[in-house]
């Protein structure tokens, strides 16, 4: 693996700074979590300090949220190349892909089409809609490595009832990058709604869900983002604002007149024939996908995350970077007998998946764990690894990573030696 040059080491080594869970392992597996920076810890552990001495009942504390809520859209849209209004605050990716599901106006006998590599996040979602009617069609897509294959799969699996087409723009199986705007094109054309599960694309790679051709761009706020838990972002186009039906509603509106918080004045009813109409008003924008009752100190870490990588770190150089090692690290293992990737060379972004002959995933693992400190996980039904290479790993450590996976390739696990371990003795 190439050495760093001296000013991009400098870069790397003060954004490492910033993000002491990297210290503590080597820290390959932000496709499930990231770690957190300084920055978003101090903003959460200020609010929920503030709130425990303060209370969280007053009318400031409710319009400091609101503030909270608008700074973290701006800067999730900031990622997306997108603007604020196009995006609606979530808990999490398979909030957002619920959102798009329940926005369209389904009837018995009406098909979605997804693909083989997907995650519980996006089938379960799916899986709901089923039980309500609406035919769900699997294309194989095999490793997702073939565009020509992949959209062959896609087109076969559509047909004039095609009403969703709904997948990820990076399997976290197999790692492929899947040609999403040529899908997005696929969808247009047969006028079908276009959704996309980004949790392993937003933060790692570049991504501009418009450009794409997407609907509803669904993404997590804890793992490339390096946010908190329980939060998530859903971008929403401008076809969609207008033309879907609202999934969810709480008490968020655009009318003044009848928005009501802590303090504020409550919504009038008009008798309608007899009966009480709501007067509450959606709003005009993203908004109108948004849930109700944020968790503030965790608002305010998403938005200080995305902002600290957007405006402080740097997105062209995240996006270069990131894909960059991951390439090396797959290619590092290769080249080593015993070592089989997954991951297609040509069509992937920062995941790597790999099996080690001779060795079950869970053995491996706790191999890696104890010889080099390597935090990657296992992948359920395939019996593979898989190392979620980020932007603010280092060199060095990648290598370690990669003489850790050799060593173990060339044992059994019968034959793998053992390193002592301490015993830790009571009182």
């Amino acid at each position: 693996m190439d050495r760093p040059r001296p000013d991009e080491q400098a870069r790397v080594d003060a954004a490492r700074a910033e993000l002491p869970a990297v210290e503590s392992a080597i820290y390959l597996n932000t496709g499930t979590s990231g770690p957190i920076p300084r920055s978003s810890d101090e903003a959460m552990r200020q609010l929920e300090d503030y709130e425990l001495r303060y209370g969280r009942a007053s009318t400031d504390a409710y319009d400091e949220l609101l503030g909270r809520i608008d700074e973290c859209r701006a800067t999730v849209a900031a990622i997306l190349h997108a603007t604020p209004d196009s995006v609606a605050l979530t808990r999490s990716t398979t909030d957002g892909l619920n959102a798009a599901a329940w926005s369209i106006d389904w009837r018995p006998g009406d098909e979605v089409v997804t693909t083989t590599l997907e995650h519980a996040g996006l089938l379960a979602p799916l899986a709901a809609l089923q039980e309500r009617g609406v035919v769900v069609r699997l294309a194989d897509v095999g490793d997702g490595g073939d565009d020509e294959a992949t959209l062959t799969a896609i087109r076969a699996a559509m047909s004039p009832r095609t009403r969703l087409v709904a997948l990820s723009h990076v399997s976290w199986i197999t790692g492929a990058m899947l040609p999403m705007a040529a899908i997005g094109g696929l969808a247009r054309d047969a006028g079908a709604w276009f959704a996309v599960d980004g949790a392993q694309s937003a933060g790692a790679i570049d991504v501009d869900p418009e450009a794409l051709g997407a609907d509803f761009y669904a993404i997590p706020a804890q793992k490339w983002l390096l946010g908190p838990e329980g939060m998530g972002a859903l971008w929403v186009s401008r076809r969609a604002i207008a033309e879907a039906r609202q999934p969810y509603a709480g008490w968020w509106t655009t009318d003044e007149e009848t928005a009501h918080g802590p303090g504020r004045r409550e919504a009038p009813a008009a008798a309608t024939e007899g009966r009480a109409r709501i007067s509450l008003r959606p709003w005009a924008d993203a908004r109108r996908f948004d849930t109700t009752g944020f968790h503030r100190p965790s608002v305010a870490a998403f938005g200080r995350s995305a902002g600290w990588l957007a405006m402080h770190v740097g997105l062209p150089w995240i996006h270069e970077r990131g894909p960059r090692l991951a390439a090396a690290v797959a290619d590092g293992l290769a080249a080593m007998e015993g070592v089989t990737v997954l991951t297609p060379r040509a069509r992937m972004a920062t995941l790597v998946t790999f099996r080690i002959a001779g060795w079950p995933a869970d053995a491996a693992l706790d191999a890696l764990q104890r010889r080099v400190f390597a935090t990657v996980r296992t992948l359920p039904g395939t019996d593979a690894l898989r190392a979620s290479v980020g932007w603010f790993n280092s060199e060095a450590e990648l290598e370690r990573f990669m003489d850790g996976v050799g060593e173990v390739a060339r044992h059994t696990p019968d034959t793998f030696p053992r390193r002592a371990e301490l015993t830790i003795l009571g009182e």
